[in-house]
């Protein structure tokens, strides 16, 4: 993950030493009685999503980076690392969901106008914070001030997002459309090599490699994604969880949420009254994190010396933090969510996320001078 920030100082070895030790104690602890007081299963999500934190920041896979690699310098390699992981992921998905598994549903969403234009602000969000939302998950929990700024905004977003989704919605969207069974894999891994052939086409010689550590990370992510899959029933997210975090706090200070379809239903009634340690994403989104933390720990302590930017930088990264949050509900769910998940599981909604997202960040990469986000 990109990290804007410098070390301040290292601590020393012996210290160091003392704090991974503890870390990883007061993390198995944490699992352990997770899994003792609300479930075998809640404390397993738990443990994935600290998978997924140290994955994504300890091998420095992420999304919104590669992205930005890839338009500015043609650089496919950490794109080409998360075609790999979606169709290691569809690879057991599609015949998961093909077989007799009622339990299991996966990131199916149809495609329309709001969800479009939001994966489009979303993509150009993300390339303003440079972090999705699993990306800024990551980079605040090891220590980047921008993303520690943002995060709030991104869940103040999300809550917003998620109460006018209904009405967004109804500006118009196609039927739900799938790719199931063989025939369905097939066009999913198709259209993953093709995406994949034109990014190495268009690439130098010299960039078409892909560094071990990408490989590894996306073995890694494709196995987690699928043990998120099997254990939560449904595909890995990330934006659900967020809003929720917005509509308890929204809610214990008073506020009615009746006044929102999306909110005031029986289901999402449920979950605003049950502890968020037993709410699938919020693990997860917990668990990425305390992931991310435990390796900035490991690593030298987190960055401490805040970035040298302009105010208007600051403002920047506020207001593209609850864009972030906002844009990722109406596009029906973020990098993860839409496009890892969306895609992995058949669903066509992602392949347009991906459009739409990637022309955002196109957009997004040439906003970042003018608010002084570069030099």
């Amino acid at each position: 993950m990109t990290d804007i920030t410098a070390p301040f100082e290292a601590p020393s070895k012996g210290s160091r030493l003392f704090a991974r030790a503890v870390l990883i104690g007061a993390t198995l602890a944490l699992i352990l009685a997770l899994m003792a007081s609300a479930g075998v299963r809640y404390g397993l999500l738990l443990a994935i999503g600290v998978g997924f934190g140290l994955t994504l920041e300890g091998l420095r896979f992420g999304f919104a980076g590669p992205w930005r690699a890839m338009i500015l310098r043609r650089e496919p390699a950490g794109l080409l690392a998360q075609l790999i992981a979606i169709a290691l992921v569809a690879l057991v998905a599609f015949p998961l969901l093909s077989g007799d598994h009622p339990e299991l549903i996966g990131a199916h969403a149809a495609i329309g106008w709001a969800m479009v234009g939001g994966a489009f602000v979303f993509g150009a969000a993300m390339q303003l914070v440079l972090g999705c939302g699993s990306g800024t998950l990551v980079n605040a929990g090891s220590g980047n001030r921008v993303s520690v700024l943002a995060l709030p905004f991104f869940i103040i977003g999300a809550f917003a997002g998620s109460y006018h989704l209904l009405w967004w919605t109804e500006l118009g969207h196609l039927p739900l459309i799938t790719l199931s069974g063989k025939a369905g894999l097939g066009i999913t891994l198709l259209g993953l090599l093709f995406i994949g052939l034109i990014a190495l086409a268009i690439a130098p010689k010299q960039a078409r490699k892909i560094p071990r550590r990408l490989l590894l990370a996306a073995l890694l992510l494709a196995g987690l994604a699928v043990a998120n899959f099997v254990v939560a029933g449904q595909p890995w997210g990330v934006v659900y969880g967020l809003g929720l975090w917005g509509a308890k706090v929204t809610s214990a200070l008073g506020a009615d949420l009746s006044a929102s379809a999306y909110w005031a239903s029986e289901a999402h009634q449920e979950r605003l009254g049950a502890s968020l340690l037993t709410d699938t994403t919020s693990l997860t989104d917990i668990g990425i994190i305390l992931g991310a933390f435990i390796v900035a720990i490991w690593r030298s302590g987190l960055k401490t010396k805040l970035p040298s930017l302009p105010a208007r930088a600051w403002i920047a990264a506020i207001i593209a933090g609850f864009l972030l949050g906002y844009s990722s509900r109406l596009a029906l769910g973020c990098n993860v969510g839409a496009f890892f998940s969306g895609i992995s599981t058949g669903s066509l909604h992602g392949w347009a996320w991906f459009i739409a997202a990637f022309a955002g960040s196109w957009v997004g990469i040439r906003l970042r001078k003018p608010f002084g986000l570069e030099g």
